[in-house]
């Protein structure tokens, strides 16, 4: 194509060649023009408006492809809610809530201006309803009762993402509330938010794909996806849009394509089509430069961010009854994150001893869980749980909660130390984890027994990690030939009630 453009180039110089000298003149001062005009295309943006600002990061080596004011500070606007998406998803991994969790709204929250859900102070939705609703929607009292949910009030939550922030080495930016609604100390760049595009990608495989989803039931309502891209571009999978007046259209996207894979972002858009249109010519331009090789490990995990101190007392409220929601793909699916590369502290491979919180196989559903009874739902985590230790609960029960209903084996007296064992590599599968390196086993063999022959070359085995001091075992499978064989032995364990997410080690 470069040939022919070349030849067609040359001829046409060879014909001015025999026309009068001003005729050629014209000619030559034409295609200098649009040269220039092509060489400039991607700083464009740039030249035309002082808002803009660019970054295109290779998501397996961590090498930036383009830049443009990249660390120069920006409003965030509802890029804002990917850093409160980051702690929920957190949370869920925790286990200090499930996807049933309700969300209470409070008056705060229900007053948000657009966009947004529109439920009424004193309601409720449910976390998962809340994750979409901000995935597509970009619901601003959602993400507001959301935050106020983890972190007590939204302005100690507006802490707990900041800290996070500077944790996942995120050093310019600063928040003040959980939607990205106009604050002119909320600010961020560029750089940072590409570097939290990253991190959910690596350290939520099992939640990303809420990323992808284009649109979803509540009540009687159909709500879309503001990402235009989705669907429209080859290989793009997420991941938020974001706009005010100040901050002007942004929008960070993940795309992968062909074993390559890349993280771009786009600030201070004149329009939501030329924002657009520039993010398509950078995925266009810079997918094919990004590198086939990398471990993809390039935000290093850091301690789950803590819970703020809330008041004890709950908050009644009416519960809402909505559709359904359905699941979101299988966990994982379509993602190539493997997990060696520069960055020491890896999510497998040499564990991160402060990167996880326990989460257990398995959750309760609603109905049978008394934080999640429809007459009291606490407004706050703690609350939540200060409910549920007052509840009198055997030791017995306790035990059976942590390990699935599996008994605890009794250990083996004077039992030689075993000799370590080589992990298997490759795609793996969890299925929880214990405080007991016997209770993960035994977790281990009774999902093996339940998985039949989607197990029956699996490989069971632990992974050890200090979780606040105490020692925590991960009970996992391994020895999968692909992704898909992975993703399949999740699916046959989920149908026989037993969580399970995969990943590759």
């Amino acid at each position: 194509m470069r040939m022919k453009s070349s030849v067609v180039s040359q001829s046409g110089f060879l014909d001015l060649a025999k026309r009068p000298f001003g005729a050629f003149s014209k000619m030559v001062g034409r295609i200098v023009l649009a040269g220039t005009v092509a060489s400039v295309a991607f700083a464009a943006p740039a030249l035309a408006n002082p808002k803009y600002s660019g970054i295109v990061v290779d998501a397996k080596t961590g090498k930036v492809l383009y830049g443009e004011d990249a660390d120069e500070l920006r409003y965030p606007a509802s890029l804002t809610k990917m850093m409160t998406l980051y702690l929920a998803f957190e949370a869920l991994e925790a286990g200090r809530i499930s996807k049933s969790t309700p969300v209470p709204f409070s008056k705060n929250a229900s007053a948000e201006p657009p966009s947004k859900l529109g439920v009424r102070a004193g309601q409720s939705i449910t976390v998962e309803q809340a994750i979409l609703s901000l995935v597509t929607r970009s619901a601003n009292d959602a993400s507001t009762a959301l935050g106020e949910l983890l972190g007590g009030s939204e302005q100690r939550f507006a802490r707990m993402m900041t800290n996070k922030a500077r944790a996942l080495g995120m050093t310019r930016t600063t928040y003040r509330n959980a939607n990205g609604l106009p604050n002119t100390e909320q600010r961020t760049t560029a750089r940072d938010q590409a570097r939290l595009g990253l991190a959910l990608r690596q350290h939520f495989p099992q939640y990303y794909d809420y990323f992808s989803t284009r649109s979803f039931r509540f009540g009687k309502q159909t709500i879309g996806n503001h990402n235009r891209l989705l669907g429209n571009v080859r290989g793009v999978d997420g991941i938020k849009t974001g706009y005010t007046r100040a901050s002007g259209f942004n929008l960070v996207t993940s795309a992968q394509l062909e074993g390559r894979s890349i993280v771009a972002v786009v600030m201070g858009g004149t329009s939501g089509a030329s924002r657009d249109a520039q993010m398509r010519r950078l995925v266009a331009k810079y997918m094919p430069a990004a590198s086939r090789r990398g471990g993809g490990n390039l935000i290093a995990e850091t301690a789950p961010t803590p819970v703020a101190p809330v008041a004890e007392e709950p908050i009644a409220v009416a519960q809402v009854t909505e559709t359904p929601v359905a699941s979101p793909v299988a966990a994982a699916a379509g993602l190539d994150l493997p997990n060696t590369g520069p960055v020491p502290a890896v999510r497998y491979n040499g564990e991160n001893t402060n990167s996880v919180q326990m989460a257990y196989a398995g959750t309760k559903r609603a109905s049978e869980n008394p934080v999640l009874s429809p007459k009291i739902v606490p407004n706050t985590l703690d609350a939540q749980s200060i409910k549920l230790s007052r509840q009198p609960v055997s030791a017995g029960l306790v035990d059976a909660q942590i390990t699935n209903s599996v008994p605890k084996r009794e250990p083996v007296a004077a039992e030689a130390e075993p000799q370590p064992v080589p992990q298997p590599q490759g795609w793996v599968i969890q299925i929880g984890a214990t405080p007991d390196k016997d209770q993960a086993m035994t977790l281990l063999g009774n999902a093996k027994d339940k998985g039949g022959k989607a197990l029956s070359k699996a490989t069971p085995f632990t992974v050890a990690f200090s979780n606040g001091g105490a020692q925590v075992y991960r009970a996992r499978f391994g020895g999968f030939d692909d992704q898909n064989a992975a993703i399949n032995a999740c699916k046959t364990l989920k149908k026989k009630g037993i969580s399970c997410w995969a990943a590759q080690q």
